[in-house]
């Protein structure tokens, strides 16, 4: 089963967001996990209430940032960038993609709403390259 690994500085936002998408959409065909390279203390509010849409009361009140390791790397087949530069190790084998996604912490409310359709938008595409 593919596994993606998505990646941004704090982990409260953008790739908390993708990994609830893909795990949505997927439907246990694909396994995400997200991760950051200076993660924060807590989930961005506004990403937290989208969690609840998403995964479910139970999940979102669950979700915390989680530090970038290289074992996370290591298991993934798919490492997406959110805006962290290049902090990922570079494992052989892994592919790499750079997605140029808003920050959840710096948007309005329906900014947010606006970086959560990107992030589905681009997910959606994702997810075909991996299933069939």
């Amino acid at each position: 089963m593919p596994q993606v690994l998505f990646v941004c500085v704090q982990n409260a936002g953008r790739s908390q967001l993708a990994a609830a998408i893909v795990n949505q959409l997927a439907d246990g065909r694909v396994i995400a996990r997200s991760a950051g390279s200076t993660p924060a203390s807590d989930l961005h509010p506004h990403v937290r209430s989208l969690l609840v849409e998403i995964e479910g009361e139970q999940e979102a009140r669950d979700a915390f940032p989680k530090p970038l390791t290289d074992d996370a790397v290591r298991a993934a087949d798919v490492v997406v960038t959110m805006g962290c530069g290049d902090v990922c190790p570079i494992i052989p084998g892994v592919r790499y993609e750079d997605w140029a996604v808003g920050d959840p912490a710096l948007a309005s409310p329906q900014g947010v709403d606006a970086i959560r359709h990107d992030i589905e938008s681009r997910v959606r595409a994702l997810l075909a390259t991996l299933t069939d």
